[in-house]
């Protein structure tokens, strides 16, 4: 009869949102800065919560709340031939967020690796 300790399955050294991030297109905030103004055709989306857009948000983007009810219809709406630049505020819901779009079929998805913090930084 196997211990306590051998019938509980070890957890996983990296976290999934790190798994899911390696299979993104990720760029810094110097490079999402450099998209964002060199193509001003690329579609800029920002999956926070309302209340975060509200209170600061990288001009012109489109809020898709990841944690609000219509998020999928939100995501659904998108022209998949489209390119577009997402962010959250670290880095994380948006990293899931991109996993869907991709899932849905977009394939031009500029991801922020940093979020909007590393753009802030960038940009004080």
């Amino acid at each position: 009869m196997p211990t306590m300790d051998e019938s509980v399955a070890p957890s996983c050294p990296i976290p999934r949102w790190e798994l899911l991030k390696q299979k993104l297109n990720n760029v810094d905030a110097n490079e999402f800065e450099r998209l964002r103004k060199a193509h001003p055709e690329y579609r800029l989306i920002d999956v926070r919560t309302p209340g975060e857009y509200a209170e600061l948000h990288i001009p012109n983007a489109q809020l898709i709340d990841y944690l609000g009810p219509d998020f999928l219809e939100g995501m659904e709406a998108l022209d998949p031939s489209k390119t577009y630049l997402v962010y959250c505020r670290t880095g994380r819901r948006s990293v899931r967020a991109c996993t869907l779009m991709t899932n849905h079929g977009m394939k031009n998805i500029i991801h922020l690796d940093g979020g909007i913090q590393s753009w802030l930084e960038l940009n004080k």
